[in-house]
């Protein structure tokens, strides 16, 4: 060997023993769908490194046999745009036999397992929707249905107080009121109409969208065997305390039934404060309108009577509300005009051009009443917005295409059609270029409180989409969507609790943390990174899509909620309808 020769062999040799080296010093990390993957669904990894030239070759082995099942190289790096940090995607889309399996690269392996199983989602899915179960108030959790998580009824509400702001002649300041029943807000144990009415909504709208996937008795609740489908049995545990918090003396709807402040960490057996109903709003009002008049039509099939309650109380409501379009929910002006003083969730909201789209649209497709459609054509969104708590016109404009047959003649549907594909591919187009191949994230602003449900809720709209259209991106990246949350992303939680081999274990959630149980109540989405940290929380890291922190006081970031529990339930319910069917 010539000297030349030796040369360019040591510089090989050097080279190879310093990549090796950079590599073994790099904190090599690999986030994927812990849950499991579909035989036929894309199948996604990805290893991040703050190196940005790793190179090499990648294995896969089944566990069963430690058979190398694939091989395949890493992608090239792609850069995150929060930081020096870098991304290689790992596709072996191509592996469809079930069963459990370790990826190495380079020979390490890298001591994770994932899972390829027909049924992938349905046990978490399940959990996603009996999760509602865990919130009822005011009743027994026995242990035949809710196992380990059994508790004492607490929360009777048989006796709540109306609040000065509320009062009327029919009932004054100080008089009691019944209103039992419903979901447990979140963390919290407050119940407020214009959160539940968003989220009666989206599972009434799962019901109506994956009929199918939802006929089932499988969640083991006190009304399964009834010969109604458990989710519905579910959503009406809601809607009948919903019914109990509009006046009967002149329709209008409560805002919300509270404490004056949030209770503490305790049992709900244990919480003895005062309850309030407190002012009627339009906000209410609409969202209890639209809410009922959904309830009407999809109840009528199994009881007539709660149908015909659910539908009068819906027009009354809305009555209420055009005498009253002013009426919106400032805590603070309430707070200096009234005692005692209410600090829990505001969901306060000016804009209401929204919940007069949404609950006129409902209204007009239970009742065919012309005077609906005024209040439809001057509410039309100019766009579509990504359904919230605090935006609904997305709702009324999915009612409007999930009903075209009613609405073709009256407004433009097509426009419509349009607004949603453009608001839906505007996202998807970017993605095969982003950083962890999913449609979410790659906007910092993305990261805010309840991220995760916002990516939940685009997930559904992708989907509801896809039951229409047939698109198979908006199928595809429903699933990246499912596979961020379920592990998928720079935190490597699955943030859905009792999930994963990493979940969280320390949310934010009264009811979890009483019960002295090491593990959280199962199938609850935690709110997920949120830039904002409004909690002042340690947070380990100041990147938007870092900003999660599996603490018990982290109410910005770990905290659960109904309205983020329906869009994770409509997600993976309707995925799994069409996955498990192919």
């Amino acid at each position: 060997m010539n000297h030349i020769s030796r040369i360019l062999t040591s510089i090989t040799i050097l080279s190879a023993f310093v990549s090796e080296a950079q590599e073994s010093k790099s904190d090599l990390d690999l986030n994927f769908n812990q849950v499991g993957f579909y035989p036929q669904s894309e199948k996604i990894a990805v290893l991040s490194s703050d190196n940005p030239k790793i190179s090499g070759k990648l294995k896969i082995t089944s566990l069963t046999d430690n058979k190398c099942v694939y091989e395949g190289r890493l992608s090239e790096s792609r850069k995150s745009p929060y930081a020096e940090s870098f991304t290689y995607i790992i596709d072996f889309t191509s592996l469809t036999t079930p069963g459990i399996y370790c990826i190495s690269v380079n020979g390490r392996s890298l001591k994770k397992t994932f899972q390829i199983k027909k049924d992938a989602f349905d046990e978490t899915r399940d959990a996603a929707l009996k999760a509602f179960y865990y919130q009822r108030a005011s009743t027994e959790l026995q242990e035949k249905y809710a196992g380990r998580w059994k508790r004492t009824g607490g929360h009777p509400d048989s006796i709540v107080v109306v609040h000065p702001s509320a009062s009327n002649l029919s009932r004054p300041q100080n008089s009691v009121i019944s209103s039992p029943g419903g979901w447990y807000d979140a963390g919290d144990y407050n119940k407020y109409i214009v959160n539940s009415g968003y989220t009666v909504s989206v599972l009434m709208s799962l019901y109506e969208d994956f009929t199918t996937a939802v006929r089932s008795d499988s969640l083991n609740i006190p009304e399964s065997g009834n010969s109604v489908p458990d989710l519905l049995d579910e959503i009406r545990w809601n809607l009948e305390w919903m019914l109990t918090m509009q006046d009967p003396s002149d329709g209008g709807v409560y805002h919300k039934l509270t404490t004056d402040s949030f209770e503490g960490f305790i049992s709900p057996e244990k919480c003895k404060k005062t309850r309030y109903v407190v002012k009627k709003t339009v906000t209410a009002a609409l969202q209890f309108a639209g809410s009922m008049a959904q309830a009407s039509r999809i109840f009528a099939e199994y009881d007539n009577e709660f149908a015909t309650e659910c539908a009068n109380s819906a027009t009354l409501a809305f009555e209420w509300a055009v005498s009253n379009p002013d009426a919106t929910y400032t805590q603070n002006i309430i707070n200096e005009l009234y005692d005692p003083d209410i600090r829990t969730g505001e969901y306060g909201d000016e804009n209401t051009s929204d919940e007069w789209f949404r609950a006129s649209s409902e209204l007009y497709l239970l009742t065919k009443d012309s005077q609906y459609l005024e209040y439809i054509k001057q509410n039309l969104p100019v766009s579509f917005i990504l359904p919230s708590w605090k935006n609904i016109s997305g709702l009324g404009i999915m009612t409007c295409l999930r009903h075209r047959s009613v609405f073709d003649s009256l407004v433009d549907t097509d426009k419509m059609s349009r607004q949603i594909d453009n608001f839906l591919f505007n996202i998807i187009e970017p993605v095969e270029d982003s950083y962890y191949l999913v449609p979410f994230g790659t906007d910092r602003n993305d990261y805010v409180w309840g991220s995760n449900s916002r990516a939940a809720s685009l997930g559904s709209v992708m989907m509801f989409r896809y039951s229409q259209t047939g698109d198979r991106r908006l199928l595809d990246n429903a699933l990246r969507i499912s596979d961020y949350l379920m592990g998928r992303n720079p935190s490597g939680y699955c943030f859905i609790t009792g999930y994963g081999e990493k979940s969280p274990k320390n949310i934010h959630h009264r009811i979890s943390v009483s019960d002295n149980i090491v593990e959280p109540v199962p199938g609850l989405l935690v709110g997920g990174p949120n830039k904002g940290h409004e909690d002042r929380c340690n947070y380990t890291s100041s990147q938007p899509d870092l900003a999660y922190i599996d603490e018990i006081n982290s109410y910005a970031s770990n905290e659960i909620a109904i309205n983020w529990q329906a869009n994770l339930a409509y997600l993976l319910t309707s995925i799994s309808q069409y996955l498990q069917v192919q």
